[in-house]
């Protein structure tokens, strides 16, 4: 089988460049850093190309790839569902996306208030007494809604 798009080595050429690499002049280098034995004695042997064909080579795999953007999948709990892009901008607030998972809760009110109200809003939607934001996805949160079924039937 041939395949239509060549490999990065097979567009090399000696003497292409990419993106120039300035070197740190703030600080020592590696080799001032590291002993002998742990620096490179052989070049790297990566393929010589221009940024451009870096780009071009990458968005053309990119559009090979099926994705949520392209079509309607329906396959799966957790997969390829339409993810509005402001819920994805909000995801990256730093507010919430450098949050540690370790952070003391004193620390983690704002991220913790919106948790109980989404929670608290969810629950009202669904007609339900409680909502849960543990399970992460997938099959952990089929378990999940499995159990809470096995649950309600025992407590029937």
């Amino acid at each position: 089988m041939k395949r239509e798009l060549p490999l990065l080595f097979e567009c090399s050429r000696p003497g292409r460049k990419g993106v120039p690499v300035v070197p740190d002049t703030a600080g020592p280098g590696a080799a001032e850093m590291l002993p002998a034995a742990l620096l490179r004695q052989d070049p790297t042997g990566l393929p010589e190309v221009s940024e451009i064909d870096v780009v071009r080579h990458y968005t053309a795999l990119s559009r090979r790839n099926f994705g949520v953007d392209d079509g309607f999948y329906p396959l799966g709990s957790c997969t390829m569902k339409h993810n509005p892009r402001i819920n994805e901008s909000l995801a990256r607030l730093s507010g919430f996306a450098d949050l540690h998972p370790a952070t003391p809760d004193e620390d983690a009110q704002g991220a913790l208030q919106l948790m109980a109200e989404l929670q608290d809003m969810l629950a009202e939607i669904a007609g339900m007494d409680a909502f849960s934001l543990a399970p992460a996805a997938g099959a952990h949160g089929e378990l999940t809604g499995m159990l809470i079924l096995r649950a309600w039937h025992h407590s029937r």
